[in-house]
């Protein structure tokens, strides 16, 4: 016959189920630890409700105002790498500026635009070899998209390299103010 016997871990782990099982139950405010998720039961006094503006950062520009169609558009829009995928909202005569952080090994290619809401501007220096920089202004109501590409692996002279392309997309709806 075999003997079962508890380790430490699996007191403490169970301990710690237990703790929160409990903690998920409860109804009142939340810890400074926690997520912040937790919503109390009944009414809160005025004094003690979340305040409705958004936090920014203290460069940021004002939050923009939503269209007649409840979606909301900014003027100046700051695009980089970690943006790929995205759909971003833009007013017309609004600005967009675009910085892909590359490196020499794997640069990435001139940010191409299709569609005819925006116009390109100058974007200034690039600095670092690889980057992209790119600019432009929304000149009319419609969508725009905006590609650029770079290796996945790095080139270098007498070591293995892959072909794989990394793509880098955003696609910008421009609309009237």
């Amino acid at each position: 016959m075999r003997r079962t016997t508890f380790h430490r871990t699996t007191l403490v782990a169970a301990a710690a189920a237990a703790l929160l099982v409990a903690g998920c139950g409860s109804g009142g405010g939340g810890s400074a630890a926690g997520s912040g998720a937790s919503t109390p039961s009944g009414p809160t006094p005025a004094s003690a409700s979340p305040s409705p503006s958004p936090s920014l950062s203290p460069s940021a520009p004002p939050s923009p105002a939503p269209t007649a169609s409840g979606t909301v558009c900014a003027p100046e829009v700051q695009l980089t790498a970690a943006d790929t995928g995205r759909t971003v909202c833009l007013t017309q005569g609004g600005q967009l500026r675009l910085t892909l952080d590359g490196t020499q090994d794997r640069p990435w290619t001139t940010v191409k635009a299709t569609g005819g809401a925006l116009q390109a501007t100058n974007a200034g220096i690039v600095i670092q070899p690889g980057d992209a920089v790119a600019a432009y202004k929304a000149v009319a109501p419609g969508t725009a998209r905006l590609t650029a590409t770079r290796p996945l692996c790095a080139k270098r002279p007498g070591q293995v390299s892959c072909l794989g392309i990394e793509q880098w997309t955003v696609t910008v709806t421009v609309t009237e103010p």
